[in-house]
């Protein structure tokens, strides 16, 4: 009966390990199909169009250049490969300024008609229109259909998913704001975090250390929604006023904020690894007439150093993961930092911010499943960087 009851409880087992891992390379399959649909997604959004007069030279522009034009950034066809004439945006809208309603007839059956008039009239015109309007003339065409492609995402120094008429999916300002939050971060925890490991490990007593080391080991269980209050309240005033800045909220608020929550996992995964350095080697260290501080600083923590490592890529992966805590005190500015004492936003603060209010299916929604597949290739080296490095042997 043991045996038989054995077999069920083994069976169920089994059967739980392979529906998780089964789960999980579904939700991986999921994250990167809706990812990648970003690159067969049209610079113009569906449904509208980009028009010329045919004596246009100009037969290709990308996302960013419509963009510039329409923002009056390129005011002439020369910096685009075309003639040097002024550039004349034109906007759907402006029809309805320049028309009475009544100029168009019933249903706007008159519409197409007066959109040719104005790009016959002007050869230097760029016209944003929607499809169903745009006229069927010799005079006019319609710049080719492009989609994003890699480098509009990967090197792109704008992130406007609601700009006209082209959306802007560069993602440089989103890692950077990342990197800069994250790294800073850890700098600051380091030493933090490594001093109070070598205390609890080599100098705290009995008592002390049994206080201390759950109450450590609780600050990692709080709600990082918690901590965007606590940062909220009292981090972004004190850097608004320490520096004398316009806003509080900005990278190193986050960095702060990033660096106290990482601080549990850094200093229990250190404090643990010291630990578990042999009483011998302590021992024979103090015996040969070392001291207690060049024990720890020669034996202990260059023994410890494979689990300190670990440490630190673990509080790393931390600092990169974290949404709401970023995304209430960096300011959520998706712009190129130039310093630490400015509004930043990152990763999955974007994602948290964003996705709520994306069409499903559309560029911005397929766009941020995209940054899921970049923030999950994050994650992935940093977990199996913790993992190879936890595992190295320390050298006796």
């Amino acid at each position: 009966m043991r045996k038989i009851i054995e077999k069920i409880v083994e069976g169920i087992l089994t059967l739980s390990g392979m529906a998780t891992t089964l789960i999980i390379l579904l939700i991986i399959v999921f994250l990167f199909k809706e990812g990648f649909g970003f690159f067969k997604s049209p610079v113009v959004e569906k449904g509208y169009e980009v028009c010329l007069n045919s004596s246009n030279t100009v037969d290709k522009l990308s996302s960013y250049q419509i963009k510039q034009i329409f923002d009056e950034d390129i005011t002439n066809w020369k910096e685009v490969g075309g003639a040097d004439a002024p550039i004349t945006p034109y906007r759907f809208e402006y029809l309805f300024e320049q028309y009475d309603e009544a100029d168009f007839g019933e249903e706007y059956k008159l519409l197409p008609a007066k959109i040719a008039e104005i790009i016959k009239a002007d050869p230097n015109i760029i016209a944003f229109m929607p499809t169903k309007y745009v006229p069927q003339d010799l005079s006019i065409r319609t710049l080719p259909r492009e989609n994003f492609g890699f480098v509009d995402f990967f090197f792109g120094k704008e992130w406007m998913p609601t700009a006209t008429p082209t959306a802007q999916f560069g993602i440089l300002p989103l890692i950077l704001g990342t990197l800069l939050v994250s790294i800073t971060a850890i700098l600051i925890a380091l030493p933090l975090g490594l001093g109070v490991a070598i205390y609890l490990s080599e100098l705290a007593s009995k008592r002390v250390r049994k206080i201390l080391k759950p109450v450590i080991e609780l600050l990692a269980g709080i709600p990082s929604v918690v901590y965007g209050f606590f940062g909220l309240v009292v981090l972004v005033p004190l850097v608004q006023d320490w520096f004398n800045l316009p806003v509080g909220e900005t990278a190193f608020t986050g960095s702060l904020l990033l660096a106290i929550m990482a601080l549990p996992t850094i200093i229990t995964v250190a404090e643990d690894s010291m630990r578990n350095t042999p009483r011998a080697m302590r021992e024979a260290s103090l015996a040969l007439g070392a001291t207690q501080w060049q024990t720890i600083y020669k034996v202990i923590i260059p023994y410890a150093k494979s689990g300190i490592s670990a440490a630190v890529v673990l509080g790393i992966g931390r600092a990169i993961g974290e949404t709401m805590a970023v995304l209430m005190v960096t300011g959520n500015a998706a712009v190129m930092p130039t310093t630490l004492f400015e509004p930043i936003r990152s990763i999955p603060a974007t994602i948290a911010a964003e996705l709520g209010e994306a069409p499903s299916g559309g560029a911005h929604y397929e766009a941020l499943f995209l940054l899921g597949c970049i923030l999950f290739f994050l994650t992935l080296i940093i977990s199996i960087s913790a993992e190879v490095i936890s595992k190295r042997h320390p050298q006796n």
